[in-house]
């Protein structure tokens, strides 16, 4: 089953920060390797649900013209809108994936930490909302944790053996570690999308 929303209250009523997003050195450089991989330098709108605490989507405000970040438990919403009040191209919303999509079109959907909970229905669901919510030509980005956890209703590999089996989407990056595993896909009719040598015309 998907794991309920009480849960991820339950972890941010006990900590401001559960996942140490903030203190990890392993947090902090899959950031910058998250980063580094958007194929494009900078883009116009992009959408990230399971915002959590933020981090992530202040990176992104610096890359993007608006951001629309979700986080479907309250108190981490609430905690991210403050924090990331001083972004001006950001805004934070309280809300949960499937039950509600936005009806925006994005030129970037970031998947951060958010399948492997899961079950097969929603799932489905959550990427094929991503995958009709890309402009022709924009970018999807996942990034998941590998190792076993109790509370994951499927492995990080699970999941992007799922989106992996997409269509409609090349793959552009494709980065394992034992840790996590990070995909970038482009939207549209090309399996084999342009690298970003070749679209810049050094290629």
């Amino acid at each position: 089953m998907t794991v309920d929303g009480t849960y991820f209250d339950a972890m941010y009523a006990s900590c401001d920060d559960p996942w140490g997003f903030r203190t990890r050195w392993y947090e902090r450089r899959k950031r910058a390797v998250s980063m580094a991989a958007l194929p494009r330098e900078r883009y116009g709108c992009a959408f990230e649900p399971g915002c959590s605490i933020g981090l992530l989507t202040r990176e992104l405000s610096f890359r993007c013209d608006q951001v629309l970040a979700w986080e479907g438990a309250h108190e981490a919403a609430s905690r991210t809108r403050e924090e990331l009040a001083d972004a001006g191209n950001v805004r934070v919303v309280w809300a949960r994936v499937p039950e509600k999509w936005p009806k925006d079109e994005f030129d970037l959907v970031v998947l951060s930490e958010l399948l492997y909970y899961f079950d097969d229905q929603d799932l489905a669901a959550v990427l094929d909302l991503a995958w009709g919510s890309l402009r022709s030509g924009g970018t999807l980005l996942a990034v998941h944790w590998r190792h076993p956890v109790a509370e994951h209703t499927r492995s990080g590999d699970d999941a992007h053996r799922a989106l992996a089996g997409l269509p409609g989407l090349g793959r552009l990056v494709e980065h394992r570690e034992e840790d996590f595993l990070l995909d970038v896909y482009q939207a549209g009719r090309c399996a084999r999308p342009a690298s970003v040598a070749r679209a810049g015309g050094l290629v």
